[in-house]
């Protein structure tokens, strides 16, 4: 099992994470097959989908070697500590709370809190978040990032919530080390048809989106 940081480079070299919310559990291994068969090897399962930590115990068993499986949608302490012993690699959340980052250090995981004014992004940063999670970023948009990361340019930073193909170089033109994709990327239509070589050439669009953003 990859340490802490071993996983966080992998986040960051990766450049995308796939936000997988589903109403059921069913497909999401094979979502997870095809986004990493495209070049998404970060595949987070939120906490909301029922059913998600067998979905990320079959998944991390299955797909441990190819891609990173991590939990989303994570509130608290209690529910971090599970989906760690359930696989997960990463925890991402929606709001900051300090307990879900000690947890998550406490079993060498990635911890990325969610947050939005400056004042929670530098407590998070603070607190040991590995990258903060900019949520609900399509609110403010890229130039945001740019103006945190004026008086924070130390803060790893990555955008969650309406980012889609149109946007997601801006993001990381903007400064964001990834960028998390949810429904832009995990299609209803593609994973109800069972398209799995339509979601894997979606996947390595926005991979190639970044790939490009980055060289400039």
């Amino acid at each position: 099992m990859a340490d802490r940081l071993t996983t966080l480079q992998k986040l960051i070299d990766t450049g995308v994470i796939a936000v997988i919310r589903a109403d059921s559990g069913d497909q999401l291994v094979n979502v997870c097959r095809a986004l990493s068969a495209g070049g998404v090897q970060a595949c987070e399962i939120t906490m909301t989908t029922p059913g998600a930590l067998d979905v990320i115990a079959q998944a991390s068993r299955e797909l441990g070697k190819s891609a990173l499986v991590g939990a989303g949608s994570v509130l608290d302490a209690e529910t971090a500590r599970a989906a760690i012993l359930a696989g997960a690699r990463f925890l991402f959340s929606p709001i900051l709370n300090l307990d879900v980052i000690a947890m998550a250090h406490r079993y060498d995981c990635v911890a990325v809190p969610g947050a939005m004014t400056p004042t929670e992004i530098a407590t998070a940063w603070t607190a040991g978040a590995d990258v903060v999670k900019v949520f609900p970023a399509n609110h403010f948009g890229p130039q945001y990032l740019r103006d945190v990361h004026g008086p924070l340019p130390q803060v790893k930073l990555t955008p969650t919530g309406g980012v889609d193909l149109n946007t997601a170089a801006d993001w990381i033109k903007a400064g964001a080390v990834a960028i998390g994709v949810g429904s832009s990327l995990v299609k209803k239509d593609l994973v109800n048809a069972g398209n799995w070589d339509g979601l894997s050439s979606l996947a390595k669009q926005y991979v190639d989106i970044v790939a490009t953003a980055r060289r400039g």
